[in-house]
């Protein structure tokens, strides 16, 4: 019996043995475990896309503020994105909104069309609207102060028959109002500071309007005069009442009114009233001419 017990204490004592080392292994593993940092998640890959910082409506004119790049998940983008690296975002500038695009949206060749591509004009015009050019020089366009956006008047300086005015007689009068320059030359996007005179300048008319001036173009000499920035309505309207045809005897006090001679007497020549016609819906404006004999002197 005695050596039965020792024999029992003994796998007692290894056994007692045995799950202390399996029980110190286990809360070593444990103290590893929880020392050991969590696993991170797998960064996002983003790349840089070009967006609209702003709505922009169709036939708008793109400017730098209204681009921005902005963080795209690589997941979502799509084959027409702008990538930052790729083209720099002043190539967009000056483009002209063929689709509508909402704030944060991006930015494609599809949805603007950039100057020199075919439809970059029609883009621009509003609903219902024409382009047409005239010639321009340093003094009819006002010495190339004239910039696209700005809206200008035209006048139209000729000379009147001598089977109307009696003599050789010179008039101006302003003929449209109020018109918008969409480009100079080539040119929709002009360069802040710099003043480039220009030969052509193509506005946005009317249909009507347009007819206007390529009969005015072939009547006599054209010029542009530059409308202020800033609008007041009672405003242009007392000076639009103060507008009116000019004859040169207006400007010149050597040259006689008309039924009149140097002396200041009636003579037998006809008297030429020119008559304010009325002015169109788009602003423009006519003149009628009405010829009556002068009256006779005893």
């Amino acid at each position: 019996m005695r050596l039965r017990g020792v024999i029992l204490l003994l796998l007692a004592l290894m056994t007692a043995a045995g799950a202390a080392l399996l029980t110190r292994g286990w809360l070593q593993s444990q103290r590893v475990s929880v020392a050991a940092p969590a696993p991170q998640p797998a960064p996002r890959v983003t790349t840089q896309v070009l967006v609209a910082k702003t709505d922009l409506s169709i036939g708008s004119f793109v400017r730098p503020e209204d681009l921005r790049w902005q963080a795209w998940p690589d997941a979502t983008l799509a084959p027409g994105y702008v990538l930052q690296g790729t083209r720099p975002l002043e190539d967009f500038v000056g483009s002209v909104v063929r689709n509508s695009i909402t704030a944060g949206e991006p930015v494609t060749e599809a949805k603007v069309v950039t100057p020199g591509n075919s439809g970059f004009l029609a883009a621009v015009l509003s609903p219902g609207k024409r382009a047409i050019s005239v010639p321009v020089n340093a003094t009819s366009g006002i010495s190339g102060f004239v910039f696209p956006g700005d809206h200008v008047d035209l006048i139209l300086t000729h000379t009147l028959p001598k089977e109307i005015a009696g003599n050789d007689r010179r008039a101006s009068e302003t003929v449209l109002r109020d018109i918008r320059v969409l480009a100079i030359d080539q040119k929709v996007e002009g360069k802040a500071g710099e003043a480039v005179v220009a030969r052509t300048a193509t506005l946005e008319v009317t249909p009507k309007q347009g007819e206007m001036i390529s009969v005015v173009v072939e009547m006599g000499k054209l010029s542009l005069m530059l409308r202020a920035m800033a609008r007041d309505e009672i405003v242009e309207e007392q000076v639009e009442k103060q507008s009116g045809v000019t004859l040169d005897s207006d400007v010149s006090l050597l040259l006689p009114k008309p039924g009149r001679n140097r002396a200041g007497e009636g003579d037998d020549r006809q008297t030429v009233t020119l008559l304010r016609g009325s002015r169109g819906k788009g602003g423009g404006s006519s003149a009628d001419v009405a010829v009556k004999p002068a009256p006779v002197t005893q």
